[in-house]
C-alpha cells in the first residue's frame, strides 16, 4: 500500500487551502442571501402598496379575537387554496367582526391584534378579509399593560432606590402603573 501525502500548493499549506475555499463559499451565500432578500422586500412592499390601495374604512363590531390556524378559522375556500401549504397549520390572529348584517372572520395584522377590544365597536381599514390599521369608534385604543411579575417589581424598586426615590412612589398602583386621578 502507498502512502498518500499531500503536499502544499505553490507553497500554501493544505490548511490555508481549505481555509480559502470555506471563506469563498460563505462570501458567495452572504451575496446570495443579499440579493434573494432585496428581493423579498420589494416584492413585499409591492403587497403592501396594493392593500393600501384597495383598503376601505368600515365600521365593525369585534365579537371575538383568537389565534388560530387558517384551516380552523372559516375563512373563504378560496383563501386557503391560494395560501401557501406550509402556512396552513400556522397560528394566525383571526378577529371574528359583525359588519352590517354580516358576521365575517378577518386576519388581522399582527402590529395592531393587540390592541382590538373585543365587544366593541371600531373603525378599521379593512382591506378584502385583512384588517391594516383600526381606531376606536367611542374611545381610545391602547395596548393593555401585562401584570408585572414579582422579580421586575423589585427591580423597578431596586432602581428607584438608586435613584434617590427610596419612598417610592405613592401615586403607583401594585402593577407597577402610575395612578391617574
Amino acid at each position: 500500500m502507498e502512502k498518500i501525502t499531500l503536499l502544499p500548493v505553490f507553497g500554501i499549506g493544505v490548511w490555508m487551502i481549505v481555509t480559502l475555499v470555506i471563506l469563498v463559499l460563505l462570501i458567495a451565500a452572504v451575496v446570495a442571501l443579499s440579493f434573494y432578500g432585496r428581493k423579498l422586500q420589494k416584492r413585499q412592499e409591492q403587497s403592501q402598496k396594493e392593500l393600501e390601495n384597495a383598503a376601505q374604512s368600515v365600521s365593525m363590531l369585534v365579537i371575538d379575537k383568537k389565534r388560530m390556524k387558517l384551516s380552523e378559522a372559516g375563512l373563504p375556500q378560496i383563501v386557503l387554496q391560494q395560501t401557501p401549504k406550509y402556512m396552513r397549520n400556522r397560528k394566525v390572529p383571526i378577529v371574528k367582526a359583525k359588519i352590517g348584517p354580516r358576521i365575517m372572520p378577518l386576519i388581522s395584522d399582527e402590529k395592531i391584534f393587540e390592541l382590538i377590544p373585543t365587544k366593541k365597536e371600531v373603525k378599521a381599514m379593512v382591506s378584502g378579509i385583512y384588517i391594516m390599521s383600526v381606531k376606536g369608534l367611542h374611545t381610545n385604543l391602547e395596548k393593555h399593560q401585562k401584570k408585572l411579575k414579582f422579580s421586575q417589581r423589585m427591580r423597578n424598586k431596586l432602581e428607584e432606590m438608586r435613584n434617590g426615590n427610596a419612598g417610592g412612589d405613592k401615586d403607583k398602583d401594585k402593577l407597577g402603573k402610575k395612578k391617574t386621578k
